[in-house]
């Protein structure tokens, strides 16, 4: 190991919250229901920290979205359900799970890679989104094709700009719509993101000017390394500048709005943890407490975890450089 290894990895996270006179994470009430239904995607990006693909076979069942269902019933706190993938589109109960939410009168937001409306059979996703008023927020690297296929595939940019042009002309996006458009802005390669207002002003001036494309909000997002960014970072051999970049950008006034703090994310099989990314680590929520992996059956809502510990690991930098970062973009 280098040094520069050696040093990253004394620099646990729990040591750079100690350092700045914060405590252990521990979470507040729970307001967002993270639900990752599955690994099954139509894309395989290199950013992915899922690690989805097509040939991914992770598939959240029916009796899973049923529980997941009845936690967020029995739960008032929580009053958003944030469905994630893979592709959450193409699991067989995204409709069920999406009217099952806006019956308990839950918000629902979708994160959608804009490329799977036009995977066959899935031409009705934009109409049932916006008959369900479900907010959604849609990767888009770049507003120039190089820097969008590079990240994601060849023929994926214009296949995302042809479908924010169909969800603009449902209403989506436009500037006096309800129905919430966001795009998202990863990286393309190992360093943080800018600055996210300016930005947000740049892609929507050039998408505007070029294609005639309106949104609400842009969330700029930290590449995390873990997963396929993780082992794509070795193979460049830069995975332990990139753990320095975020060690070093540790920004301790981020901690107080950590997306952690307010949400529960669940797994394709039941298993609960403190965040997507903890999930895709397999690192079990602090509020098990040592013991095996909680599920959504050992719980009857979510009250368990109000003021539990969260589990942290060095990944937590990624969310915690520089402007910080979340699934609802920069914390400042």
């Amino acid at each position: 190991m280098s040094a520069e290894a050696r040093r990253v990895a004394d620099a646990s996270f729990a040591d750079a919250l100690r350092r700045s006179g914060l405590g252990p994470l521990r979470r507040e009430e729970v307001r967002t229901l993270q639900v990752n239904v599955g690994k099954l995607c139509n894309q395989a990006c290199h950013h992915c920290h899922v690690d989805a693909g097509p040939k991914r076979t992770e598939i959240m069942q029916q009796d899973t979205a049923d529980r997941v269902l009845a936690l967020l019933a029995a739960s008032p706190s929580a009053t958003t359900l944030d469905l994630t993938g893979g592709a959450p589109e193409l699991n067989p109960s995204f409709r069920r799970l999406v009217t099952g939410a806006r019956r308990l009168d839950r918000h629902v937001i979708v994160r959608c890679n804009l490329t799977v409306l036009y995977v066959g059979g899935m031409s009705w996703v934009p109409e049932f989104c916006r008959d369900h008023d479900v907010e959604i927020v849609s990767s888009l690297p770049c507003y120039t094709a190089e820097n969008v296929d590079q990240q994601r595939g060849n023929g994926v940019f214009q296949k995302s700009i042809d479908a924010l042009r169909w969800l603009n002309a449902l209403g989506y996006g436009t500037p006096d719509s309800s129905l919430r458009l966001h795009l998202v802005y990863n990286p393309l390669g190992p360093f943080l993101p800018p600055p996210q207002e300016s930005l947000e002003s740049r892609y929507r001036e050039e998408l505007r000017r070029l294609f005639g494309i309106e949104f609400h909000r842009l969330y700029t997002i930290t590449n995390m390394p873990i997963r396929r960014f993780a082992e794509q970072l070795v193979r460049w051999g830069q995975h332990d500048d990139y753990m320095g970049l975020l060690v070093n950008h540790f920004n301790p006034t981020t901690v107080p709005t950590l997306m952690c703090r307010t949400l529960v994310s669940i797994g394709w099989e039941g298993s609960l943890y403190d965040c997507d990314f903890n999930q895709m680590l397999e690192l079990p929520a602090g509020a098990a407490r040592g013991r095996r992996s909680l599920t959504i059956w050992d719980i009857d809502d979510l009250t368990a975890f109000r003021d539990a510990a969260i589990a942290t690991g060095a990944h937590c930098f990624g969310c915690t450089a520089g402007a910080g970062s979340s699934c609802g973009g920069a914390l400042h």
